[in-house]
């Protein structure tokens, strides 16, 4: 199993960025063939200080190739054409491989 993680840095209106992941964005992901399961967690604190991030997304895919599918599908397509147009200056994406 592999996963694709965004994390994300503060944006500058919390409530227009939140309404716009949670109504357009999610959506546009839970479309993306092959996803597995997706798992968003919001960053409340951080053993000391604050935290360095304010959203993490983690979307699940059964393999490599199924995750490169989906990016590559018209879901993935739009996906990634809405994250670039209301997150790009706060979102850094990686692959990662779930042991």
């Amino acid at each position: 199993m592999v996963k694709l993680i965004a994390v994300y840095t503060k944006p500058d209106d919390t409530a227009a960025f939140d309404k716009h992941y949670n109504e357009v964005h999610t959506p546009l992901v839970r479309r993306m063939p092959g996803l597995q399961k997706l798992e968003v967690s919001r960053c409340y604190g951080a053993p000391m200080g604050d935290p360095r991030y304010y959203l993490l997304a983690e979307m699940y895919f059964d393999s490599r190739d199924a995750l490169i599918a989906a990016l590559k599908s018209d879901a993935g397509k739009a996906a990634g054409k809405d994250l670039m147009g209301f997150a790009a200056k706060y979102v850094h994406m990686m692959f990662a491989e779930v042991n």
